[in-house]
């Protein structure tokens, strides 16, 4: 067991973790790689043309297997997840989810996918267990075979959805009007069309956006679209994004590191298939051996959704007062060598503080009604551990570079993150530039 950490420890613990996981949020938002194959030969497209074939893609109904495969370059966290005795089960809950985290960040893992309109289904299978996630309209449960637990999330009794969903609808046409106001006479507003030209010019200015070659996945036919930095100051040296000939569905995608030869991150379907599924693989009755828990998402009444989009709209004033409190991030560079930087007061806030409530949302005693406070899923002491894991002293502070992304905590207690290598870090933290 790690021992506990007390004093100025808490705070850095509570601080550090959510940045490290930064890399698995950047591994897990991009969706990757495929095999060429002279025998498959599309009809020609340029990269506008496939980008729009894509974007247009309209599937609502597959089915198929996704492999992940990570090769991040963290370092051998074994030992320090190789578990031991734990003196609450928090704490035993804690190192759960710690270990899943890094499992994550750094191993592979394969998954069923199921889709068909408004029901879905993601099926992680592990060694000897597996998880579940079932949505459908008004429900969704998560599902633990290792743990046999099942929890149920639905809207509460008392909650207005068809009030909300006026309100939102009536806020995208306000919205529209006042655009369309301002344009000015014999103007109108972009179609989509224009909206993508518009996208992949700015694209362009950073970015070497190509067609590659034909290929194979999952048994389709599939373009392959590639995006290369035109900066070498970053980590990144492509992203490649298989895009089924047939439909446009992205159906694989790698991401490769500067001068690498092999990706770094890589995911894709296996095998998939377009068609409806059996609408027996959306049905979930937990057994009497589940341990079952009720949880009511805390939706907004109208009032409220009013008051907040009053809220943000005053904080977007130039001469609002209230900005002068909000944490905002410093942006270092553009592009691909963007540097997002972050004090450490500012990501507890991020972090904590805002699902602890305390704004315009809180209750009397502080609690917000809407987001329930909860704490970090760690104990103090693993935190720390796998911060010492995983980063090396650097000038000013302890750093850690994977293949795609770097962050930097500095001795002054900022964080600095990007997808550039540490010495750029270094630098921006001493330069301020």
């Amino acid at each position: 067991m790690s021992p506990r950490r007390t004093g100025p420890s808490r705070f850095r613990a509570r601080t550090v973790v959510p940045a490290i996981g930064v890399p698995v949020a950047i591994a897990l938002a991009i969706l990757v790689p495929m095999q060429a194959n002279a025998s498959v030969d599309l009809p020609d497209k340029t990269p506008e043309e496939l980008v729009a074939f894509a974007k247009a893609a309209d599937v609502d109904a597959l089915s198929g297997t996704i492999e992940q495969r990570s090769e991040l370059g963290l370092p051998d966290l074994g030992t320090l997840m190789g578990g031991g005795a734990s003196d609450s089960e928090a704490d035993a809950a804690a190192s759960d989810t710690l270990g899943e985290l890094v499992s994550l960040a750094t191993g592979s893992f394969d998954a069923n996918v199921y889709l068909d309109g408004d029901h879905a289904r993601l099926q992680v299978l592990d060694r000897m267990a597996e998880r579940n996630v079932y949505l459908s309209p008004g429900e969704a449960w998560f599902v633990d075979s290792e743990t046999q637990t099942a929890t149920r999330l639905g809207v509460a009794d008392d909650a207005d959805v068809e009030g909300l969903e006026a309100e939102l609808d009536r806020l995208a046409d306000e919205a529209r009007a006042e655009a369309e106001a301002g344009l000015p006479d014999g103007e109108q507003l972009p179609t989509p069309q224009q909206l993508l030209d518009r996208a992949l010019d700015r694209l362009d200015e950073t970015t070497a956006v190509s067609v590659g070659t034909d290929g194979r996945v999952a048994g389709r036919d599939a373009y392959e679209l590639v995006l290369e930095p035109r900066t070498d100051e970053t980590l990144v040296g492509e992203i490649r994004v298989a895009i089924d000939g047939e439909n446009g569905a992205a159906l694989a995608a790698s991401v490769t590191a500067r001068g690498a030869d092999a990706p770094a991150f890589e995911t894709g379907f296996t095998d998939v298939s377009f068609a409806a599924p059996d609408p027996a693989v959306f049905a979930f009755e937990p057994s009497d051996a589940f341990t079952v828990e009720e949880e009511a998402l805390p939706l907004p009444t109208v009032d409220e959704l009013q008051q907040w989009l009053a809220d943000a709209q005053a904080r977007a004033e130039p001469e609002a007062d209230a900005t002068a409190d909000l944490p905002r991030p410093i942006v270092h560079g553009e592009g691909w060598a963007t540097v997002v930087e972050l004090d450490a007061a500012t990501v507890a806030e991020m972090t904590a503080g805002h699902r602890a409530g305390g704004g315009d949302s809180a209750d009397a005693d502080g609690a917000d009604s809407v987001a329930p406070a909860t704490e970090p899923p760690f104990t103090e002491g693993e935190a720390l551990d796998l911060l010492d894991a995983l980063t090396v002293p650097v000038d000013g502070g302890r750093a850690l570079q994977t293949s795609l992304l770097s962050v930097l905590f500095t001795d002054d207690g900022r964080v600095l993150a990007g997808s550039v290598p540490v010495d750029a870090l270094v630098e921006v933290a001493e330069s301020g530039r």
